[in-house]
């Protein structure tokens, strides 16, 4: 496992679409182990994510779910988000895409490609990051079939991940 110090100014520079500033105080820095995430404050932050399917999300910085999860007020501002019903919950978190009769509301403005947050209709809490397969108004009019691919859920490897 290689750790490397990262400067909060180098971090601010990579995480710009995101909108967010992070202080020198802020200890920030990057394990590159099976894959790379960025610890903020030992939190494991952001990730990134490579995939040659989506060729143009090579090395893009994703935020993680405990992220997420701690930042709820900046939250909003993230990500899209998707809420789906209780009985979707189960799959997604076992890995599964987000199937079209799952979800239940839709933020407006998502394009194909975006990142989305997917949250559970009850407790509203974040259950997996993954990539809009269509755009928002796409996703209202299908009736079926997967809409987003989930590259991040709670219980895989970068949730269990921990900083050593």
């Amino acid at each position: 496992m290689k750790r490397t110090q990262l400067r909060s100014k180098d971090v601010n520079k990579l995480l710009k679409k995101y909108n967010l500033n992070f202080s020198k105080k802020d200890q920030v820095e990057l394990i590159e182990d099976e894959f790379k995430i960025i610890l903020i404050n030992k939190l494991p932050s952001f990730f990134y994510y490579n995939n040659q399917l989506y060729g143009h999300y090579n090395n893009q910085l994703v935020p993680t779910l405990k992220y997420l999860q701690n930042n709820s007020l900046l939250n909003n501002s993230l990500l899209k988000k998707v809420i789906v019903d209780m009985g979707a919950v189960k799959f997604i978190i076992g890995g599964a895409d987000v199937m079209r009769p799952g979800i239940v509301e839709l933020e407006e403005g998502i394009n194909k490609d975006d990142l989305i947050v997917v949250v559970d209709q009850n407790n509203k809490k974040p259950l997996a990051v993954g990539i809009a397969l269509l755009n928002s108004d796409d996703m209202r009019t299908a009736t079926s079939g997967k809409v987003i691919k989930n590259i991040h859920y709670v219980g895989d490897q970068i949730w269990k991940f921990e900083a050593r």
